[in-house]
């Protein structure tokens, strides 16, 4: 705990997920220990609290070189994690590089410290098998950008503690985020599977000339998108079965469903189809600059959200009124 009385929170890396969980740690009053052996560590954190905070709630009454003043910065591991109460990493994919990362934090950081991973693809059990004990590493995957994105997919090992785990829970949704327990570990867990499950037909789709890359942004954005942002596929196409709900669409439309998946395209990554994608993500998207695409984005899915959260606040009110 910090001298303020303010749980204080290690992050270990300032890359893009690294600055969206320091901009989200500060925006709900922690201090926030950076480790980053970068030189520059100091001015890449300033200007990316200039990017992101404005698109926290309540972003545009906070001055982003105050946040920075409950920042430090300790380039060494052990000394950066010392009184940590959380420590969230976020460390390149690359487990011998983890393992003997989360040797060292396991070693420093207090008892009591709860230590988070932001990893995509690795599980506890492997990140902390050179640990004297990693009862309490738990995955704590955020989805891009982790300051906007509500999502954090928690995941646990055989040998971690429950106890980590409820207080994982607790600390994401303390900072405002939708905190999602796997039942059970699986590779690349849920939203990625997902994910990558659209992108491989995406891909398919303009490879085949069936539509451009900007077409099927289009039609995501303008259809799917758009529902996904409200209510989930199940729910989705519980509605779509009319009174008869999910049973009723599936029964009726079950072995269409079988053969439709039968027919998703399966392309291959050759030098050619990167080439082609990138170039017309380069014509399409390169001509803004990554910082004003992000805060557009950012802009953009703040506007979802906070549209969602007065939707649910007018029902509450219509339902206390009642």
């Amino acid at each position: 705990m910090s001298k303020a009385g303010r749980p204080t929170v290690a992050v270990i890396g300032a890359g893009t997920i690294g600055l969206g969980w320091i901009t989200l740690f500060l925006g709900h009053g922690l201090d926030v220990r950076v480790n980053s052996r970068r030189p520059e560590a100091r001015s890449v954190v300033l200007q990316g609290l200039r990017t992101f905070v404005p698109t926290l709630p309540g972003g545009a009454a906070l001055d982003p070189e105050e946040l920075l003043e409950r920042v430090t910065f300790e380039p060494d591991v052990a000394r950066a994690v010392q009184d940590a109460d959380v420590v969230q990493e976020n460390a390149p994919e690359d487990l011998l590089l983890k393992q003997e990362l989360y040797r060292l934090v396991g070693d420093a950081a207090p008892e009591r410290a709860l230590l988070l991973s932001s990893t995509s693809t690795l599980l506890p059990d492997a990140m902390g098998e050179r640990m004297k004990d990693s009862g309490r590493l738990v995955v704590g995957h955020p989805f891009n950008s982790p300051h906007i994105i509500p999502l954090v997919e928690v995941v646990a090992g055989e040998r971690t503690r429950p106890e980590s785990v409820t207080e994982a829970v607790d600390f994401y949704r303390s900072v405002g985020r939708t905190p999602v327990v796997l039942r059970r570990p699986v590779a690349r867990f849920v939203a990625n599977r997902l994910q990558s499950a659209l992108l491989q037909e995406s891909i398919h789709l303009v490879r085949e000339g069936v539509v451009t890359m900007e077409e099927l942004d289009t039609v995501v954005t303008q259809s799917i998108g758009l529902r996904w942002a409200t209510i989930g596929p199940f729910h989705a196409f519980h509605l779509g079965g009319g009174e008869g709900g999910l049973r009723k669409w599936l029964g009726r439309l079950g072995v269409g469903l079988e053969n439709s998946w039968a027919e998703l395209g399966s392309p291959r990554m050759t030098e050619e189809t990167i080439d082609a994608l990138g170039s017309e993500a380069e014509r399409l998207f390169g001509g803004k600059g990554y910082a004003h695409l992000c805060l557009e984005r950012d802009v953009r899915h703040r506007a979802v959200l906070d549209a969602l959260a007065a939707v649910e606040a007018g029902g509450a009110e219509r339902g206390s009124a009642a």
